[in-house]
């Protein structure tokens, strides 16, 4: 890939303690973007933050906390002085059939995914309205297009994620602001293997590729999406799922 594809613009990263997100936040870096990386673990984030370079600094962030997610917003422009790309990646999973999943446990996950990746938009977007534009990345998944047995909540949120996509690049595109989604389909991350191995195996079986993806993999989406390279896409949903589901 070419260097430089963010050379001089800012990015937020959500969930960007470990899996996905740190994959993010560290190919931004490596293409010359400043990161602010966003996680509940605040410790884990600033940890993280300092692995990805001089270029980057960690801040504790719930992003179903409407005041949380300004804050956030506002240290990352306070630190750098422009907003230029938000990822929306931040995640939880309460997996449980209907008969056994509790009430909270659908709030929760709609909170985090749904809530949180409304709240994450529409703050990030203030700042870009008035900067000029900017790209707004949203995680989704390819249980939101699919529904998993077990992930009524998750595949839910998931599938809300690409509506509230599709209706918050109609609002922006007229003030330059793109937003797009990324739909990834099994990835090797802690939360995926800690799936029993039989599970897992069956799961990778169906795909068309043959194997589980990488966070790398799933980052070099972002990275796409984040810079000029995707300049006339908006409303996009981006699988990475090896085939799955295509």
């Amino acid at each position: 890939m070419t260097p430089g594809l963010l050379a001089g613009k800012t990015a937020v990263v959500t969930g960007a303690a470990g899996g996905i997100g740190l994959a993010i936040a560290r190919l931004f870096h490596e293409h010359g973007g400043s990161v602010v990386l966003a996680d509940i673990d605040e410790a884990g984030v600033r940890a993280a933050a300092e692995s990805v370079g001089a270029r980057a600094i960690g801040v504790g962030c719930d992003v179903t906390d409407e005041d949380s997610v300004q804050a956030l917003v506002d240290e990352a422009v306070r630190w750098s002085g422009r907003l230029d790309v938000f990822v929306n990646n931040a995640g939880v999973t309460r997996d449980a059939s209907l008969r056994k999943m509790t009430v909270a446990d659908f709030d929760t996950v709609i909170a985090v995914h749904l809530r949180g990746t409304w709240l994450g938009v529409r703050a990030a977007s203030a700042v870009m309205r008035v900067s000029g534009g900017g790209s707004i990345i949203n995680m989704s998944s390819l249980s939101g297009k699919s529904g998993n047995p077990g992930q009524t909540n998750y595949s839910a949120a998931k599938a809300g994620i690409v509506g509230l996509t599709k209706a918050s690049a109609k609002e922006l595109a007229h003030k330059g602001i793109r937003v797009n989604a990324i739909q990834p389909g099994l990835i090797r991350t802690a939360m995926t293997e800690a799936m029993p191995p039989e599970v897992f195996a069956e799961r990778e079986a169906a795909i068309p590729m043959k194997r589980a993806g990488t966070p790398g993999e799933v980052a070099g989406a972002a990275l796409f999406l984040a810079s000029e390279l995707s300049g006339y896409m908006t409303g996009a949903v981006l699988e990475v799922g090896g085939g799955r589901l295509m």
